[in-house]
């Protein structure tokens, strides 16, 4: 008869089993506890969120409230650079054909530059040339920008308005940035949807009066780039102030607020602060050089200092740090010098044919 080979079966005790049984309805109600858990978190985090968009009025169950886009290094590097394309036009339709001689235009503008009393004598010893010209304006325009539109929270037609509103932003800002933040978000979703003619011919006015005022004289608008074409620029300024000041950074409210700042001209280049749109050769060569003229203002994020609550100095104010986020673009004095010297000798190279 033949050997009949019955099957091996794994057979473990009774204790054992229910051992194993045991451990696995421990794990598994852990697993369901953390899983609970998690949910719960989403919930509180979804619910943080929410109200944080409806003080910042970017929630989309907010009644009146607009919807904003957040704002990033990318987008604001990308409005920018826009925005300088802009000046740059601005600029050079003017000096393309030119209502006046370039000397006059680069006196006027000058002098809105130093509010009123330029150097004397003028730091160029030359004629004025083109660059020279069409660099000045984009210095006075980048000063208008900066002190008139972005480094000034423009809610409302009025420019007295606007002041009071700016201080009390400050005042917010150096005693809570947090609060400020929100306070900030909330007000620009309220604000007037562009620029005014008004509002315009008061930053005009106000930063740039003598040049606005040569440039209205001298032409007429069917042959002249007048103030309005000004107003072209002015309002893409505001709109990218607009970026700046009512879009939130983040999901959660971050205490940071942006400011430009122009680089005086006479000013030592900082590599940090400044970048080059044209060579310079005493920086090439190691030497110390100057600021010519900037043709874009820089930005900065103010934030509070490190800590949970910041430093605070002996008036009881929340102490800042100032972050160089976009540097701004100039041209130091050795090129624009230059550019004359080498103008001037072309024209006596011509004399002499």
């Amino acid at each position: 008869m033949a050997n009949i080979q019955h099957p091996q079966y794994d057979v473990v005790s009774g204790e054992q089993y229910q051992y194993a049984l045991t451990k696995f309805r421990i794990a598994h109600e852990k697993v369901e506890e953390q899983r609970r858990q998690l949910i719960e978190q989403d919930k509180h985090v979804a619910f943080l969120r929410e109200r944080i968009a409806r003080l910042e009025g970017t929630s989309e169950h907010s009644p009146g409230m607009r919807i904003q886009q957040s704002v990033d290094d990318c987008s604001i590097n990308s409005a920018a650079s826009q925005l300088e394309r802009l000046i740059n036009q601005w600029a050079s339709d003017i000096v393309r054909i030119p209502p006046t001689s370039l000397n006059s235009l680069r006196h006027a503008a000058l002098t809105d530059i130093y509010d009123g009393y330029p150097p004397e004598p003028s730091p160029y010893l030359y004629n004025a040339t083109e660059m020279q010209v069409q660099d000045m304006f984009r210095h006075a325009m980048s000063q208008t920008i900066s002190e008139g539109i972005v480094n000034c929270l423009i809610v409302t037609d009025s420019p007295e308005t606007n002041i009071q509103l700016t201080r009390i932003h400050e005042h917010l800002f150096t005693r809570d940035p947090v609060a400020a933040a929100v306070w900030r978000r909330q007000t620009f979703s309220a604000a007037v949807d562009s620029c005014s003619p008004t509002m315009s011919q008061f930053f005009l006015q106000e930063h740039m009066p003598t040049l606005t005022e040569l440039l209205s004289s001298l032409s007429p608008p069917s042959s002249f780039p007048s103030p309005p074409s000004a107003y072209l620029v002015l309002e893409a300024a505001y709109s990218f102030s607009r970026m700046l000041h009512g879009s939130p950074s983040s999901i959660s409210v971050e205490s940071s607020f942006y400011k430009a700042f122009v680089p005086e001209l006479g000013s030592v280049l900082h590599p940090r602060q400044v970048e080059l749109v044209q060579r310079c050769q005493k920086s090439e060569r190691g030497e110390i050089d100057r600021v010519g003229a900037t043709v874009f203002p820089g930005l900065v994020k103010v934030t509070k200092s490190p800590g949970d609550h910041g430093e605070v100095d002996e008036d009881g104010e929340i102490e800042h740090i100032q972050t160089v986020v976009r540097r701004a673009h100039v041209v130091c004095e050795c090129a624009m010098v230059l550019a004359a010297a080498n103008s001037l000798q072309n024209g006596f190279s011509n004399y002499s044919r």
